[in-house]
């Protein structure tokens, strides 16, 4: 697992995202947090990174970048869950 440190958040989150913008994503943090970690949903493997970034922020990044964002439908799982919204 990566872990930004002294690069900007959103660049590296930008990087992140860009090698596989197709891929759905989940975040994860505890409340006020100031990182959280985002993984890369892949069938062939699953990639994390920690950012130094509370949760709250990280959303509106991810939906900066063209994501929908949401909890997911089992109410024991607090992660959130993006997806790429169609273009």
């Amino acid at each position: 697992m990566a872990k930004s440190k002294g690069q900007d958040a959103d660049e590296v989150l930008k990087a992140f995202v860009g090698r596989t913008p197709t891929s759905r994503y989940t975040f994860d943090s505890e409340r006020n947090a100031p990182t959280s970690e985002i993984c890369r949903e892949d069938p062939a493997a699953k990639e994390c990174i920690v950012l130094q970034m509370q949760s709250k922020r990280l959303f509106e990044a991810m939906q900066n970048l063209g994501f929908f964002c949401a909890l997911p439908m089992d109410p024991k799982r607090t992660h959130m869950e993006c997806t790429p919204i169609p273009k």
